[in-house]
């Protein structure tokens, strides 16, 4: 799940946000078989089905392709395109309430940059 993925989200949505953040740390690459349901379910303790529904949305996105009897697949491109759509979801989903939250705070950009990352 990534930092700014919600407490509430559904389960396919936290797993796809998992295995996004994989592919865009290069854990998964362009050609890498993705786990398999069943084993994506019992490391995340969830159910196949919900697995299943995540993985689908990445192949209907165009980011995995399934071969069928093998498994799923990362495919060429899948990274940059990930990449741009996460930006988008970024700035339009949770910029705005990051944003929010900074002037609520009285915070300045300055005081964002200076802070060190632990």
């Amino acid at each position: 799940m990534t930092a700014l993925e919600h407490e509430d989200s559904p389960v396919y949505l936290k797993l796809r946000a998992s295995i996004a953040t994989a592919i865009l740390r290069g854990e998964y690459r362009a050609g890498d078989q993705l786990p398999s349901v069943r084993a994506l379910a019992a490391e995340h303790g969830a159910n196949p089905l919900t697995v299943a529904k995540a993985y689908q949305s990445f192949q209907d996105d165009g980011y995995v392709e399934v071969r069928r009897g093998v498994g799923m697949f990362v495919l060429p491109g899948a990274v940059e395109r990930l990449k741009v759509a996460e930006r988008d979801r970024f700035l339009t989903s949770y910029w705005p309430k990051v944003r929010e939250h900074i002037g609520l705070l009285g915070l300045s950009a300055r005081e964002l940059l200076d802070r060190e990352i632990a």
